[in-house]
């Protein structure tokens, strides 16, 4: 049995309420669960998989923020009450301006560790429901820091809430402390002698995230020199909201090993070479290019391009409060709008574990579990 099986069957064998996304509708791809017309295609809940690319206020799911809302007298804009994925267009400074506020009015709900605690209990919950095996989580620990006691307590607090979610429900979950670009370069060197301080406690990573538009890649070299020099993987965002050249500079400036979205860099077929080459990961999120406007319609996410360019790539949700879908959508997209077939989904799912900075052993144990749902019958 895979660790994400193992997992699953521990989580729903002891919890006693569950709010599971059966019969749940996606909005950019149907219920990958229930839907007649896939009958005779394979789970891709079932399917394991490593989920690289997931924010940790955007984790929330909406029925938590409107508790934490209520709970803490917060009064929230209309578009994040509705029950719906609000509408959103990020491809200019306005759009990314309103998306930002709509993301700071959620993060603003999270005030004690008892919030801290239950956002992370429940992203692993849900990551188990999709299949997942292994999570990395993204935070900036700063943006939490002035409710939970400083920048270390705040931190200190997230380890501690993700090393109870591992022993609660099994799943592999580590941290990786993102830097933001809107803010000055040395803060992001704090935030990189901080990370490789606690690397023995769960941190495995260091992002950049935020605005490509806003902040040079290569006024970041210095922190994300420090944490490579820590041992920790380089995993900033480019090739998002900007063209191939953010990707470019991931590479070059910041060293990369892995980048957050990339999905741009099909624009330019020697970047695809590059990537494929050296075999930088990067961590598409289908229903988030089309939610911000990247593109138009699911079927134009590029994943073929890249997937055929062999440039690895790993799924991942973004920020599933503001775009309605989880994982396991992320692969139905795949399969739905992109023509991809279990065997090239199962692909994708190795690819993610390979990306990740899980154990060997987690690795080749979630690598023999894909192999076993693609040679399982399809029911």
């Amino acid at each position: 049995m895979s660790p994400s099986s193992f997992a699953r069957s521990r989580f729903f064998e002891s919890s006693c309420e569950q709010d599971h996304v059966q019969g749940k509708r996606y909005r950019y791809g149907a219920d990958v669960r229930q839907d007649p017309r896939m009958e005779h295609v394979r789970d891709v809940s079932e399917l394991p998989k490593a989920h690289l690319h997931l924010h940790f206020t955007g984790s929330m799911r909406h029925t938590t923020l409107l508790e934490l809302a209520d709970k803490h007298g917060i009064h929230l804009p209309d578009a994040l009450t509705s029950g719906e994925p609000p509408k959103l267009r990020a491809t200019d400074e306005r759009g990314w301006f309103r998306f930002q506020r709509l993301y700071d009015a959620a993060r603003s709900c999270i005030r004690d560790p008892e919030d801290i605690q239950r956002l992370v209990r429940e992203a692993a919950e849900e990551d188990l429901k999709d299949g997942s095996g292994w999570l990395e989580i993204q935070v900036d620990p700063t943006s939490y820091a002035p409710r939970l006691g400083g920048l270390i307590p705040a931190l200190e607090i997230i380890l501690d809430a993700v090393d109870t979610a591992v022993r609660d429900t099994g799943l592999g979950m580590r941290v990786l402390v993102a830097a933001n670009r809107m803010k000055h370069p040395l803060d992001a060197r704090t935030l990189a002698r901080l990370a490789v301080r606690y690397a023995d406690r769960g941190i495995v990573g260091f992002g950049l995230s935020n605005d490509e538009r806003r902040g040079m890649a290569r006024d970041f070299d210095r922190a994300f020199a420090i944490a490579r020099e820590g041992g920790l993987l380089a995993a900033p965002h480019g090739g998002e909201l900007t063209g191939p050249a953010s990707v470019r500079d991931c590479l070059d400036d910041l060293h990369a090993s892995r980048i957050g979205h990339g999905v741009r860099a099909a624009e330019d077929p020697r970047l695809l070479k590059r990537l494929a080459d050296r075999g930088i990961t990067c961590e598409v999120c289908p229903a988030s290019n089309v939610a911000l406007g990247v593109y138009e319609k699911p079927e134009d996410v590029p994943l073929r391009t890249l997937f055929e360019a062999g440039v690895p790539m790993a799924l991942g949700a973004d920020d599933p409060l503001l775009f309605g879908s989880r994982l396991a959508a992320q692969y139905d997209m795949a399969r739905r709008h992109n023509g991809f077939t279990d065997a090239e989904l199962a692909e994708l799912a190795r690819q993610s574990v390979r990306g990740s900075a899980a154990p060997q052993e987690t690795k080749q144990e979630l690598l023999s579990g894909i192999d076993a749902w693609l040679t399982a019958p399809v029911s």
